[in-house]
Protein backbone atom coordinates (compact mmCIF):
# COMPACT_ATOMS: atom_id res chain seq x y z
CA UNK A 1 0.00 0.00 0.00
CA UNK A 2 2.34 2.65 0.73
CA UNK A 3 4.52 1.86 -2.08
CA UNK A 4 1.29 2.47 -4.35
CA UNK A 5 0.93 6.21 -2.17
CA UNK A 6 4.59 6.81 -3.23
CA UNK A 7 4.16 5.74 -7.06
CA UNK A 8 1.25 8.48 -6.52
CA UNK A 9 2.95 10.75 -5.19
CA UNK A 10 6.14 10.60 -8.03
CA UNK A 11 3.43 10.98 -10.42
CA UNK A 12 2.07 14.48 -8.77
CA UNK A 13 5.85 15.75 -8.68
CA UNK A 14 6.34 15.56 -12.64
CA UNK A 15 3.02 16.38 -12.98
CA UNK A 16 3.36 20.35 -11.62
CA UNK A 17 7.05 21.14 -11.62
CA UNK A 18 6.30 24.59 -10.84
CA UNK A 19 5.07 23.46 -7.39
CA UNK A 20 7.32 20.91 -7.35
CA UNK A 21 10.08 23.30 -7.24
CA UNK A 22 8.80 25.49 -4.98
CA UNK A 23 7.99 22.92 -2.19
CA UNK A 24 11.87 21.31 -3.02
CA UNK A 25 13.24 24.90 -2.50
CA UNK A 26 12.03 25.70 0.47
CA UNK A 27 12.71 22.10 2.32
CA UNK A 28 15.93 21.43 0.92
CA UNK A 29 16.87 25.30 1.57
CA UNK A 30 15.62 25.57 4.89
CA UNK A 31 17.30 22.03 6.24
CA UNK A 32 20.52 22.85 4.19
CA UNK A 33 20.83 26.06 6.73
CA UNK A 34 19.49 23.64 9.47
CA UNK A 35 22.16 20.92 8.92
CA UNK A 36 25.62 23.36 8.23
CA UNK A 37 24.67 25.59 11.47
CA UNK A 38 24.06 22.10 13.33
CA UNK A 39 27.54 20.80 12.25
CA UNK A 40 29.17 24.44 13.15
CA UNK A 41 27.99 24.12 16.19
CA UNK A 42 29.15 20.70 17.06
CA UNK A 43 32.62 21.43 16.22
CA UNK A 44 32.85 23.89 18.33
CA UNK A 45 31.47 22.05 20.60
CA UNK A 46 31.61 18.05 19.89
CA UNK A 47 34.13 15.31 21.10
CA UNK A 48 36.63 16.13 17.79
CA UNK A 49 40.30 16.25 17.61
CA UNK A 50 42.58 17.36 19.42
CA UNK A 51 40.09 17.01 22.26
CA UNK A 52 39.08 13.39 21.77
CA UNK A 53 38.55 13.24 25.48
CA UNK A 54 36.31 16.07 26.31
CA UNK A 55 33.10 13.60 27.15
CA UNK A 56 35.25 12.59 30.39
CA UNK A 57 36.73 15.54 31.37
CA UNK A 58 36.31 19.06 33.69
CA UNK A 59 37.83 22.18 32.61
CA UNK A 60 38.87 24.50 35.15
CA UNK A 61 39.02 27.64 33.70
CA UNK A 62 39.62 31.07 35.68
CA UNK A 63 39.61 32.32 39.32
CA UNK A 64 37.36 34.82 40.17
CA UNK A 65 38.50 36.91 43.82
CA UNK A 66 36.00 40.05 45.02
CA UNK A 67 36.67 41.95 48.39
CA UNK A 68 34.47 42.27 51.14
CA UNK A 69 31.86 43.99 49.91
CA UNK A 70 32.48 42.23 46.04
CA UNK A 71 32.15 45.57 44.20
CA UNK A 72 35.74 45.09 43.20
CA UNK A 73 36.11 41.86 41.47
CA UNK A 74 39.19 39.92 39.35
CA UNK A 75 39.31 37.45 37.34
CA UNK A 76 41.97 35.05 35.17
CA UNK A 77 43.36 31.24 34.87
CA UNK A 78 45.09 30.07 37.48
CA UNK A 79 48.77 29.29 38.57
CA UNK A 80 51.09 26.79 38.29
CA UNK A 81 51.34 26.51 41.73
CA UNK A 82 47.85 26.26 42.62
CA UNK A 83 47.03 23.43 39.69
CA UNK A 84 50.05 21.42 41.22
CA UNK A 85 48.99 22.12 44.93
CA UNK A 86 45.24 21.13 44.79
CA UNK A 87 44.28 19.92 41.67
CA UNK A 88 47.34 17.52 40.54
CA UNK A 89 46.98 16.05 44.24
CA UNK A 90 43.33 14.77 43.67
CA UNK A 91 43.11 11.39 43.36
CA UNK A 92 39.59 10.76 41.01
CA UNK A 93 41.20 12.06 37.73
CA UNK A 94 42.92 9.65 35.51
CA UNK A 95 45.00 12.69 34.34
CA UNK A 96 45.62 16.66 35.26
CA UNK A 97 46.61 18.29 32.28
CA UNK A 98 47.28 22.18 32.18
CA UNK A 99 48.13 24.46 29.17
CA UNK A 100 48.77 28.06 29.45
CA UNK A 101 45.96 30.58 27.70
CA UNK A 102 47.57 31.76 24.36
CA UNK A 103 50.82 34.04 24.30
CA UNK A 104 52.19 35.50 20.64
CA UNK A 105 55.79 34.91 19.61
CA UNK A 106 57.71 35.69 15.87
CA UNK A 107 60.26 33.28 13.77
CA UNK A 108 62.05 34.74 10.91
CA UNK A 109 63.34 32.62 8.15
CA UNK A 110 65.16 34.23 5.00
CA UNK A 111 63.58 37.43 6.35
CA UNK A 112 59.94 36.72 6.72
CA UNK A 113 58.38 37.11 9.94
CA UNK A 114 56.00 34.41 10.66
CA UNK A 115 53.19 35.16 13.52
CA UNK A 116 52.84 32.49 16.03
CA UNK A 117 50.51 31.10 18.43
CA UNK A 118 52.35 29.91 21.20
CA UNK A 119 51.60 27.47 24.09
CA UNK A 120 53.21 26.02 27.51
CA UNK A 121 52.04 22.64 28.64
CA UNK A 122 53.10 19.66 31.21
CA UNK A 123 53.35 16.09 30.39
CA UNK A 124 50.33 15.35 30.50
CA UNK A 125 48.82 18.01 28.68
CA UNK A 126 49.52 15.25 25.54
CA UNK A 127 48.28 12.81 27.45
CA UNK A 128 44.41 14.63 27.90
CA UNK A 129 44.63 15.69 24.77
CA UNK A 130 44.42 13.11 21.71
CA UNK A 131 47.25 14.70 19.56
CA UNK A 132 48.25 12.71 15.92
CA UNK A 133 52.16 12.58 15.86
CA UNK A 134 53.47 12.90 12.49
CA UNK A 135 57.04 12.75 13.80
CA UNK A 136 58.35 12.69 16.55
CA UNK A 137 57.14 12.67 20.64
CA UNK A 138 55.97 14.93 23.12
CA UNK A 139 58.57 15.76 25.90
CA UNK A 140 57.97 14.30 29.36
CA UNK A 141 58.31 15.06 32.29
CA UNK A 142 62.35 14.75 32.89
CA UNK A 143 62.79 17.35 29.99
CA UNK A 144 60.05 19.73 31.91
CA UNK A 145 61.86 19.03 35.83
CA UNK A 146 65.18 20.09 33.90
CA UNK A 147 63.58 22.71 31.58
CA UNK A 148 64.91 21.94 28.22
CA UNK A 149 64.99 24.17 25.38
CA UNK A 150 62.80 21.35 23.46
CA UNK A 151 59.92 22.38 21.50
CA UNK A 152 56.76 20.35 19.58
CA UNK A 153 55.44 22.29 16.67
CA UNK A 154 53.03 21.58 13.44
CA UNK A 155 53.04 20.62 10.34
CA UNK A 156 52.07 23.88 8.90
CA UNK A 157 55.06 25.34 11.49
CA UNK A 158 57.45 23.16 9.80
CA UNK A 159 56.45 23.82 6.11
CA UNK A 160 56.79 27.42 7.20
CA UNK A 161 60.19 27.29 8.46
CA UNK A 162 62.00 24.19 7.29
CA UNK A 163 62.52 23.72 3.13
CA UNK A 164 60.28 20.77 2.13
CA UNK A 165 63.49 18.53 1.08
CA UNK A 166 61.91 15.34 2.63
CA UNK A 167 64.47 15.11 5.94
CA UNK A 168 63.08 14.68 9.42
CA UNK A 169 62.86 17.81 11.30
CA UNK A 170 63.24 15.97 14.67
CA UNK A 171 66.63 17.17 15.92
CA UNK A 172 66.97 20.22 14.34
CA UNK A 173 66.37 23.54 15.97
CA UNK A 174 64.19 26.80 15.38
CA UNK A 175 64.53 30.61 16.98
CA UNK A 176 62.11 32.02 18.26
CA UNK A 177 61.96 35.02 19.56
CA UNK A 178 66.33 35.25 19.80
CA UNK A 179 65.83 31.65 21.49
CA UNK A 180 66.76 28.46 20.17
CA UNK A 181 64.76 24.82 20.62
CA UNK A 182 65.09 21.77 19.18
CA UNK A 183 62.47 19.93 17.58
CA UNK A 184 61.01 16.69 19.38
CA UNK A 185 57.55 16.54 17.63
CA UNK A 186 55.69 17.66 14.71
CA UNK A 187 51.81 17.48 15.48
CA UNK A 188 49.08 17.52 12.78
CA UNK A 189 47.36 20.99 14.11
CA UNK A 190 44.35 21.90 15.87
CA UNK A 191 41.67 24.45 14.64
CA UNK A 192 41.60 27.52 15.71
CA UNK A 193 38.22 27.38 17.34
CA UNK A 194 39.74 24.85 19.79
CA UNK A 195 41.22 27.20 22.64
CA UNK A 196 42.51 24.85 25.23
CA UNK A 197 44.36 22.86 22.41
CA UNK A 198 45.13 25.23 19.40
CA UNK A 199 48.71 26.73 18.44
CA UNK A 200 51.45 26.29 16.28
CA UNK A 201 54.28 25.92 18.88
CA UNK A 202 54.36 24.34 22.18
CA UNK A 203 56.63 24.72 24.91
CA UNK A 204 57.15 23.30 28.29
CA UNK A 205 56.14 25.23 30.90
CA UNK A 206 59.14 25.48 32.75
CA UNK A 207 61.16 27.30 29.83
CA UNK A 208 62.39 30.83 29.77
CA UNK A 209 60.21 33.46 29.30
CA UNK A 210 56.74 31.67 30.61
CA UNK A 211 56.57 33.13 33.85
CA UNK A 212 55.02 30.13 35.28
CA UNK A 213 55.93 30.85 38.77
CA UNK A 214 54.49 33.92 39.41
CA UNK A 215 51.15 33.75 40.86
CA UNK A 216 49.93 32.21 44.36
CA UNK A 217 45.83 31.49 42.75
CA UNK A 218 45.95 33.42 39.73
CA UNK A 219 48.26 33.09 36.55
CA UNK A 220 48.08 32.40 32.95
CA UNK A 221 47.03 28.27 32.88
CA UNK A 222 44.14 26.24 32.64
CA UNK A 223 43.27 22.91 34.07
CA UNK A 224 42.20 19.64 31.88
CA UNK A 225 40.36 17.03 34.59
CA UNK A 226 40.46 13.38 32.62
CA UNK A 227 38.22 11.14 34.14
CA UNK A 228 38.81 7.10 33.77
CA UNK A 229 35.52 6.91 31.97
CA UNK A 230 32.41 9.20 31.89
CA UNK A 231 30.43 7.39 35.14
CA UNK A 232 33.21 9.16 37.12
CA UNK A 233 32.83 12.81 36.04
CA UNK A 234 30.19 13.33 39.24
CA UNK A 235 32.50 11.46 41.70
CA UNK A 236 35.51 13.73 40.15
CA UNK A 237 33.05 16.71 40.39
CA UNK A 238 32.47 16.07 43.93
CA UNK A 239 36.47 15.72 44.65
CA UNK A 240 37.03 19.08 43.10
CA UNK A 241 34.23 20.72 45.51
CA UNK A 242 36.37 19.16 48.49
CA UNK A 243 39.40 20.25 47.40
CA UNK A 244 38.58 24.21 46.55
CA UNK A 245 36.43 24.08 49.69
CA UNK A 246 40.11 23.16 51.73
CA UNK A 247 41.32 26.72 50.42
CA UNK A 248 41.29 30.02 52.27
CA UNK A 249 38.58 32.19 51.39
CA UNK A 250 40.88 35.45 51.72
CA UNK A 251 44.15 36.78 50.97
CA UNK A 252 46.32 38.82 48.60
CA UNK A 253 47.20 38.65 45.34
CA UNK A 254 49.09 40.58 43.30
CA UNK A 255 48.79 43.74 46.25
CA UNK A 256 45.08 43.46 46.07
CA UNK A 257 43.35 41.55 49.07
CA UNK A 258 40.48 38.86 48.51
CA UNK A 259 37.99 37.97 50.79
CA UNK A 260 36.04 35.45 48.18
CA UNK A 261 36.93 33.66 45.55
CA UNK A 262 35.08 31.11 42.84
CA UNK A 263 36.49 28.11 41.13
CA UNK A 264 34.62 25.78 39.07
CA UNK A 265 34.95 22.80 37.48
CA UNK A 266 32.52 22.32 34.39
CA UNK A 267 32.05 19.97 31.77
CA UNK A 268 33.09 22.29 28.08
CA UNK A 269 29.68 23.12 26.84
CA UNK A 270 28.88 24.42 30.16
CA UNK A 271 32.16 26.66 30.56
CA UNK A 272 31.46 27.32 27.07
CA UNK A 273 28.54 29.27 28.07
CA UNK A 274 29.64 30.37 31.20
CA UNK A 275 32.21 32.41 29.47
CA UNK A 276 29.63 34.16 27.59
CA UNK A 277 26.85 34.30 30.03
CA UNK A 278 29.01 34.17 33.84
CA UNK A 279 26.99 33.02 36.62
CA UNK A 280 23.58 34.32 35.70
CA UNK A 281 20.98 31.91 34.58
CA UNK A 282 18.15 34.23 33.52
CA UNK A 283 20.46 35.34 30.85
CA UNK A 284 21.37 31.68 29.45
CA UNK A 285 17.46 31.23 29.73
CA UNK A 286 16.84 34.47 28.34
CA UNK A 287 19.13 33.44 25.63
CA UNK A 288 17.75 29.66 24.68
CA UNK A 289 14.09 31.18 24.23
CA UNK A 290 15.33 33.98 21.89
CA UNK A 291 17.23 30.82 20.40
CA UNK A 292 14.35 28.32 20.34
CA UNK A 293 11.38 31.25 18.80
CA UNK A 294 14.06 31.86 15.74
CA UNK A 295 14.37 28.06 15.28
CA UNK A 296 10.78 28.12 15.53
CA UNK A 297 9.88 30.61 13.16
CA UNK A 298 12.83 29.41 10.64
CA UNK A 299 10.67 26.44 10.47
CA UNK A 300 7.59 27.21 10.95
CA UNK A 301 7.08 30.09 8.39
CA UNK A 302 8.29 27.76 5.35
CA UNK A 303 6.25 25.04 6.98
CA UNK A 304 3.05 27.28 6.46
CA UNK A 305 3.76 28.29 3.02
CA UNK A 306 4.33 24.48 2.50
CA UNK A 307 0.83 24.07 3.84
CA UNK A 308 -0.77 26.86 1.17
CA UNK A 309 1.06 25.00 -1.68
CA UNK A 310 0.12 21.25 -0.70
CA UNK A 311 -3.50 22.91 -0.29
CA UNK A 312 -3.34 24.17 -3.89
CA UNK A 313 -2.17 21.01 -4.95
CA UNK A 314 -4.78 18.75 -3.33
CA UNK A 315 -7.57 21.03 -4.16
CA UNK A 316 -6.95 19.98 -8.23
CA UNK A 317 -7.08 16.36 -7.29
CA UNK A 318 -10.42 16.72 -5.65
CA UNK A 319 -12.20 14.98 -8.41
CA UNK A 320 -9.75 12.00 -7.56
CA UNK A 321 -10.78 12.32 -4.10
CA UNK A 322 -14.26 12.41 -5.10
CA UNK A 323 -14.22 9.22 -7.02
CA UNK A 324 -12.77 7.49 -4.57
CA UNK A 325 -15.22 8.40 -1.96
CA UNK A 326 -17.86 7.37 -4.20
CA UNK A 327 -15.95 3.92 -4.07
CA UNK A 328 -15.97 3.44 -0.40
CA UNK A 329 -12.48 4.97 0.18
CA UNK A 330 -12.46 5.89 3.82
CA UNK A 331 -11.25 9.51 5.09
CA UNK A 332 -8.63 7.32 6.99
CA UNK A 333 -7.07 5.62 4.52
CA UNK A 334 -7.24 9.41 2.09
CA UNK A 335 -5.49 10.90 5.22
CA UNK A 336 -2.28 8.59 5.48
CA UNK A 337 -2.18 8.18 1.48
CA UNK A 338 -1.53 12.20 1.74
CA UNK A 339 0.60 11.82 4.59
CA UNK A 340 3.25 9.87 2.95
CA UNK A 341 2.94 11.60 -0.25
CA UNK A 342 4.09 14.34 1.60
CA UNK A 343 6.81 13.24 3.87
CA UNK A 344 8.03 11.58 0.54
CA UNK A 345 8.29 14.13 -1.03
CA UNK A 346 9.93 16.35 1.98
CA UNK A 347 12.49 13.08 2.01
CA UNK A 348 13.24 14.56 -1.68
CA UNK A 349 13.84 17.97 0.05
CA UNK A 350 16.02 16.80 2.95
CA UNK A 351 18.23 14.54 0.14
CA UNK A 352 18.86 17.40 -1.59
CA UNK A 353 19.63 19.30 1.38
CA UNK A 354 22.19 16.68 2.48
CA UNK A 355 23.81 17.11 -0.74
CA UNK A 356 24.00 20.39 -0.20
CA UNK A 357 25.07 20.80 3.07
CA UNK A 358 28.12 18.17 1.72
CA UNK A 359 28.95 20.61 -0.62
CA UNK A 360 28.97 23.89 1.53
CA UNK A 361 30.52 22.15 4.00
CA UNK A 362 33.22 21.10 1.99
CA UNK A 363 33.96 24.66 0.62
CA UNK A 364 34.01 25.97 4.52
CA UNK A 365 36.07 23.06 5.89
CA UNK A 366 38.60 24.05 1.99
CA UNK A 367 38.30 27.94 2.28
CA UNK A 368 40.61 28.58 4.78
CA UNK A 369 38.70 30.51 7.16
CA UNK A 370 38.98 28.56 9.86
CA UNK A 371 42.67 26.62 9.81
CA UNK A 372 42.37 23.08 10.07
CA UNK A 373 38.68 23.21 10.10
CA UNK A 374 36.88 20.04 10.31
CA UNK A 375 33.18 20.54 10.17
CA UNK A 376 31.40 17.55 8.58
CA UNK A 377 27.89 15.80 9.02
CA UNK A 378 28.32 13.39 11.36
CA UNK A 379 26.11 10.45 12.21
CA UNK A 380 24.45 12.97 14.93
CA UNK A 381 23.82 15.84 12.90
CA UNK A 382 22.32 13.12 9.94
CA UNK A 383 19.67 11.57 12.52
CA UNK A 384 18.62 15.18 13.77
CA UNK A 385 18.10 16.20 9.79
CA UNK A 386 16.06 12.96 9.47
CA UNK A 387 14.12 14.09 12.05
CA UNK A 388 13.85 17.91 10.82
CA UNK A 389 12.34 16.13 7.48
CA UNK A 390 9.58 13.86 9.02
CA UNK A 391 8.32 16.78 11.34
CA UNK A 392 8.63 19.22 7.95
CA UNK A 393 6.77 16.93 6.22
CA UNK A 394 4.05 16.35 9.16
CA UNK A 395 3.94 20.07 9.55
CA UNK A 396 3.68 21.06 6.10
CA UNK A 397 1.01 17.97 5.42
CA UNK A 398 -1.20 17.12 8.05
CA UNK A 399 -3.63 19.77 7.58
CA UNK A 400 -4.03 19.74 4.33
CA UNK A 401 -4.29 16.09 4.48
CA UNK A 402 -6.89 16.31 6.75
CA UNK A 403 -9.03 19.14 5.10
CA UNK A 404 -8.84 16.94 1.51
CA UNK A 405 -9.60 13.90 3.91
CA UNK A 406 -13.25 15.22 4.48
CA UNK A 407 -14.04 16.78 1.93
CA UNK A 408 -17.89 15.72 1.04
CA UNK A 409 -17.78 13.62 -1.98
CA UNK A 410 -20.60 16.01 -3.59
CA UNK A 411 -18.06 18.76 -3.30
CA UNK A 412 -15.33 16.85 -4.61
CA UNK A 413 -17.12 15.83 -7.57
CA UNK A 414 -18.14 19.40 -8.33
CA UNK A 415 -14.86 20.72 -8.06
Amino acid sequence: MILNYIKIAWKVLLRHPFYTFITLFGISITLTVLMVVTSFMDHLLGVHYPEGNRDRSLFVTSVVQKDTTRSSRSSSPMSVRFIQTYLKTMHTPERVGMTSMFTFANAYVNGKRIKLFTKYTDADFWRVCTFEFLDGKPFAEPQIKTGDQVVVITDDFQKQYFEDDGKTVIGREVEIEGLRYRVIGVVKGSPATRPYSYADVYFPYTVPKSNYERGNMRGNFIAILMAKDKSELLTMQSEFQQAMSRIPQSGTEYGSKYTNFTIKAEGYADQYMTSFFGDDDSRRVFFFTVVAIILLMFMGLPALNLVNVNVGRMMERASEIGVRKAFGAPAKTLLYQFIVENIFITFIGGSLALVFSFVIIQLINNSGWIAYADLAINPTVFLVSLAVCFLFGLLSGVLPAFRMSRLKIVDALKS
